[in-house]
């Protein structure tokens, strides 16, 4: 019998296939199994050739392959098609063998097959794994959560392959319980959300308010990533803004359809957001900004009927692309400090110890959302571990503080010159409303009690104290019971 593999994988799509490349150029033999088995035949015969990889034409016969425990990673798509293979799966394994879930899976999903496979005495990994086709081939970050008794049996694995920081630390450590890793992932997802939005609207107003050509805009992104701004996306923008067609020598994204795809880790951002009750409003609108893109054709017909104010363009042009800069780096903290917030909160609500510095140094390198300032958000934490927020931090304030003037001038010419700016104006607005010791709730609260008696608390009164008043003296004394949604 041929020499046992150390873990198999399934399912050899782009990220299934170099996570499989990675392991094997990192010391790792590995079984593979891919539902429709021409994939595993031409992945075998193909970039997998010669190496210590083997193709299986069944999941009995992958898991026959496995050296105990058994390891098995799935890369297939989200939702019943994981719950399918996990099935599948459950007869050919024994206690102790630990199935690692390696896709964009919603964590209450990870919450139940943990709880589910535990009970059948088999490990469950539900591990987030970010960076794309060149980071699963090279190094991606990766956050994994559930069964802690398979930490140390996976560990070895996950974190050789994992992309490292300057140091040599592994992008990967352990999260927590249950669906914790794949929440971390989500929340990751939503970071990446904003920062997307906020650069393309970095984009559009330099483009629009300065007349900055592709190439002009190029080279001032390249600019930006030497600086505070370094970071893959910054990067990549500048790239992009820069690349021609072959065939016709013009600009790619110049005809690049102008309506936004994604993939749902966003909007699960947003709607866990509003389940916790955390404002987390430049996400928010980073996703309703993809929905508004996917109506072209409304936009088109609405374009010839609504009409935007008469543009001026007596803007100095450095001093506008350096306040764009600020404006945009000042976003970016509000929707990392957005995100950590979440994070916190549901670490709260479902009795999770998450290390948040440690989390910001998985996001370091192998990400999407790596950049330089993610040491900032390890240090926060290490100087106060129980930091309500990333914007209470002196590096936060003080930049938050300093840069709001640019912040407010770049977004009062988007509104004057008829440019939108959702997520940059949501965390102008987000950081005002946090910093505002007082907001008009108390009206807010007495519109409720007036129609509904839904009871208020006073400042001159303890709080959890509740009172209703009779506003038009036509109602009676009976109040509603208070409580949040």
């Amino acid at each position: 019998m041929s020499e046992l593999s150390d873990i198999g994988l399934i399912g050899l799509a782009v990220m299934g296939e170099n996570l499989v490349l990675n392991m094997e150029s990192k010391g790792f033999s590995v079984a593979v199994y891919n539902r429709s088995t021409e994939e595993v035949e031409r992945f075998v015969n193909g970039r997998a050739k010669g190496k210590a990889i083997t193709g299986c034409k069944s999941i009995e016969e992958l898991c026959t392959n496995l050296s105990r425990p058994r390891k098995v990673m799935m890369m297939v798509r989200a939702g019943a098609p994981v719950d399918s293979v996990i099935e599948q799966l459950i007869p050919h394994l024994e206690e102790g063998d630990i199935i690692i879930d390696g896709g964009n899976s919603h964590f209450p999903d990870t919450n139940r097959r943990t709880e589910m496979l535990e009970s059948k005495g088999i490990r469950f990994v539900g591990t987030g794994v970010s960076g794309g086709e060149e980071g699963a081939l090279h190094g991606p970050s990766i956050m994994p959560g559930g069964s802690a008794e398979a930490w140390p049996d996976v560990k070895p694995i996950l974190q050789k392959i994992a992309a490292k920081v300057e140091d040599g630390t592994p992008c990967c450590d352990w999260i927590g319980p249950a669906g914790s890793g794949h929440f971390v992932k989500m929340v990751h997802n939503g970071i990446e959300y904003g920062d997307m939005q906020l650069i393309c609207e970095a984009y559009h107003l330099m483009s629009n308010v300065l007349g900055l050509s592709n190439q002009e805009l190029s080279e001032v992104f390249a600019e930006w990533n030497n600086g505070k701004l370094n970071s893959f996306l910054i990067e990549i923008t500048s790239e992009i803004l820069a690349k021609k067609d072959d065939d016709t020598g013009e600009h790619v994204v110049d005809y690049i359809l102008d309506t936004a795809g994604q993939k749902g880790t966003g909007k699960w951002t947003a709607s866990v957001a509003l389940d916790l009750g955390r404002p987390l409003t430049l996400i928010g609108e980073a996703v309703f900004a993809r929905f508004l893109s996917a109506l072209k054709e409304e936009r088109v017909e609405a374009s010839k009927i609504l009409h935007g104010p008469a543009v001026k363009n007596d803007i100095d042009r450095q001093t506008f692309i350096d306040s764009v800069r600020d404006a945009l780096y000042a976003s970016k903290l509000v929707s990392y400090a957005q995100g950590f917030t979440l994070m916190r909160a549901a670490a709260q609500e479902f009795g999770w110890t998450i290390n948040y510095g440690a989390v910001s140094m998985m996001w370091r390198e192998g990400c999407i959302i790596r950049s330089s300032f993610l040491s900032k958000i390890k240090e926060a934490y290490e100087r106060n571990p129980d930091l309500a927020s990333l914007m209470l931090d002196p590096f936060f304030s003080e930049t938050l503080n300093s840069s709001q003037t640019e912040w407010r001038e770049v977004i009062s010419v988007g509104v004057l010159q008829g440019i939108p700016t959702p997520a940059m104006s949501a965390a102008l607005g987000y950081f005002d409303g946090y910093r505002c010791e007082r907001l008009p709730a108390n009206l807010l609260q007495a519109q409720r009690d007036y129609f509904g008696a839904h009871t208020y608390e006073r400042l001159d009164k303890p709080r959890g104290e509740f009172f209703h008043t009779n506003w038009t003296g036509r109602g009676g004394e009976t109040s509603s019971t208070t409580y949040n949604a």
